[in-house]
């Protein structure tokens, strides 16, 4: 209890749906020190919203839109201004899964001297269900369930698997808890990257250093569903990205090309081909489609971070 846990939220025009989302962040059984809001669109209602909290409380408005990546940037640097030891960090269409959330990610980063420790990000919807899709080797898991199913298996970077936690995969900024140390080693995400991609960003840094870091298992986030964006091919084996809108696509692709460009992610980019080559080619029979990813592809490793 003697360390200072911080919480940053990221909120953009969703006023109702952060209420939800405060109301279980502020109620943990082990209460968050302090609670920061940062508004990307800086609305009278949100600051009064925050005010009204039971735990103390900054307000961040912002008169321009810095994006999630942006915005968690601001958030955290304030955090660590703040003394924070952790900081926890949530979106405003999420909420932790139950008042007990924060205690056991300290308690599973207490027990496997963890620098960054995130809950299972489930169907807000559906609990049991992933609201993303996580690949363990050559398997896609969609359940919460499926997470325990190789039990002292190996872990996606080797590691041995315990009973409630995942090492070295983690879906950042959806409940992630982040020590000071991670943050002063990792930095905090890229403002150019905008929305969309800062979270890989984030976890290609963790990847790259010597932080020890997983999902605890036990602990849950719900999240509105997201594996809609993920279609699969070659009959579900493999799957590729494509978000249902302009915007999020450009943002999508863009930032990947720049990800792929950097160290650490290379290896993956003949994959990345082969992927969204059959996507676009083969299955969907949309050279246009291709070939407008290969224009937002180029863009972003070209480091060309205008918006649309």
């Amino acid at each position: 209890m003697s360390e200072r846990v911080i919480a940053v939220v990221v909120t953009h025009r969703r006023v109702e749906l952060l209420a939800g989302s405060l109301a279980v962040i502020a109620t943990q059984d082990r209460p968050v020190d302090h609670l920061i809001v940062v508004d990307n669109a800086d609305e009278a209602e949100v600051a009064e919203l925050v005010a009204g909290q039971p735990v103390p409380t900054t307000y961040l408005g912002s008169q321009r839109n810095l994006g999630g990546a942006g915005g968690f940037a601001l958030g955290m640097l304030h955090a660590l201004t703040l003394g924070a030891d952790w900081i926890w960090c949530a979106d405003d269409d999420g909420r932790p899964d139950g008042p007990t959330v924060l205690s056991t990610l300290l308690d599973c980063a207490a027990r496997h001297q963890l620098d960054e420790v995130s809950p299972v990000v489930a169907n807000i919807d559906d609990p049991d269900t992933l609201a993303f899709p996580l690949r363990r080797g050559m398997v896609w898991r969609r359940k919460r369930s499926e997470l325990f199913a190789d039990g002292a298996g190996n872990g996606p970077t080797g590691g041995a698997q315990e009973d409630d936690f995942l090492p070295g995969i983690a879906s950042l900024f959806n409940g992630a808890l982040f020590s000071a140390k991670a943050i002063d080693e990792v930095g905090v995400p890229d403002l150019r990257l905008f929305f969309r991609g800062d979270e890989v960003e984030i976890h290609r840094r963790l990847q790259r250093s010597d932080l020890a870091f997983g999902t605890c298992l036990t602990a849950g986030y719900l999240h509105p569903d997201g594996s809609e964006e993920f279609r699969p091919i070659l009959g579900g084996r493999m799957h590729t990205q494509y978000p249902d809108n302009p915007t999020k696509r450009y943002f999508t692709y863009r930032n990947r090309g720049y990800l792929m460009s950097q160290p650490g992610m290379r290896k993956l980019i003949p994959q990345e081909y082969a992927r969204f080559g059959w996507y676009f080619l083969v299955q969907q029979r949309d050279p246009k489609g291709f070939a407008e990813w290969m224009r937002l592809r180029r863009l972003g490793r070209r480091e060309r971070f205008t918006r649309p």
